[in-house]
């Protein structure tokens, strides 16, 4: 699932056949970029994120392999306005909560005519008009998964018109990520037994991150108040 996705957003990247460069802006410990420069061989990329462990295990990746991952804000980066061709989110803006702030770092570092593509869970509307159950489920996501807010696409998509981007496609494909969401019940189960038939205790880290994978498909659920998108568009 993890691959389709990749692959899902690489095409609408549009990557060229000449010589390219790409920029994952959240790259974790760089699974997309490997990916992207196996399917590529023309292609170079650059990962940015605010882990170090992130930086250390995924340089160690991604050695001999035309990718660098640097420890930086993606929305502040240090490379210079017009670098890259292509840029990719993928759940990574979600932590700064969708911020104009991040848009418009894609925008200025992204060379004319290059594209940039989100894959990544929104509200529907604004957080102030969720339901109880809606408005209870994002708050506890966000608490346990280190999130400021999911931004509303609304929102997100008048930014982007605000800050330049032009040909926006917005792709609801909510109902395609769901088989991912439904398996979180039983990787919880599993999770847990396997830590009490192996002994070993479970870290407050690993139960923050199973409380976050629950209000995922709490909020899931509710379908007139979240949605999973691809966004794509050209600067």
């Amino acid at each position: 699932m993890l691959n389709e996705m990749n692959n899902q957003v690489l095409k609408r990247l549009n990557i060229s056949k000449d010589k390219s460069n790409l920029i994952d802006l959240g790259c974790g410990v760089g699974g997309t970029m490997r990916y992207a420069l196996k399917k590529y061989k023309n292609l170079s990329a650059f990962g940015v994120t605010l882990s170090e462990f992130q930086v250390k295990t995924g340089n160690k990746l991604l050695k001999n392999k035309r990718g660098t991952i640097v420890n930086e804000n993606y929305n502040n980066t240090p490379f210079k306005p017009n670098t890259f061709n292509a840029a990719l989110a993928i759940e990574s803006l979600c932590h700064s909560g969708h911020k104009k702030e991040s848009l418009q770092e894609a925008h200025r570092i992204l060379k004319p005519r290059g594209r940039f593509v989100i894959a990544d869970a929104f509200l529907k509307k604004e957080e102030t008009d969720l339901c109880y159950g809606s408005h209870y489920a994002h708050r506890r996501l966000c608490d346990h998964w280190s999130l400021t807010n999911l931004g509303s696409i609304n929102n997100v998509k008048k930014d982007l018109e605000t800050i330049g981007f032009k040909n926006i496609k917005i792709e609801d494909i909510s109902l395609r990520v769901a088989p991912s969401v439904l398996h979180v019940p039983f990787a919880i189960v599993g999770f847990i037994l396997k830590k009490i038939f192996t002994f070993k205790p479970l870290k407050r880290e690993s139960l923050h991150n199973l409380k976050g994978s629950f209000y995922a498909l709490l909020s899931g659920l509710h379908l007139k108040s979240f949605g999973y998108y691809i966004i794509s568009c050209t600067k």
